[in-house]
């Protein structure tokens, strides 16, 4: 499964393109998740360049390690993480419900 294709590239912002919106409003375009396992990532930013994310984690096992960050796609294809092929791009705080 490709985590990241040139449609989604397309469509997601940059990196620190939505420095500016709190967030909250942030627009969450993609779904990572490790199968059997309750982290999850969720992308709002890319880098092309780099294969790195910015958005928001869930580690889905203490609340005090959730945060907003950096993480690459590389890390993800080797911990065999793969896409939420259904997910739809959301704001952050339907994300948090």
């Amino acid at each position: 499964m490709q985590l990241m294709t040139k449609e989604l590239t397309a469509k997601i912002p940059k990196l620190y393109e939505t420095d500016s919106i709190p967030p909250d409003d942030k627009v969450i375009h993609i779904k990572y998740f490790l199968p059997g396992l309750r982290w999850t990532w969720y992308a709002a930013e890319y880098g092309p360049d780099e294969e790195v994310c910015f958005g928001y984690v869930l580690s889905g096992i203490d609340p005090n390690f959730d945060e907003w960050g950096y993480f690459s796609l590389s890390e993800l294809k080797e911990n065999d993480a793969e896409r939420d092929l259904y997910f739809k791009p959301v704001k952050f705080s339907e994300v948090k419900k």
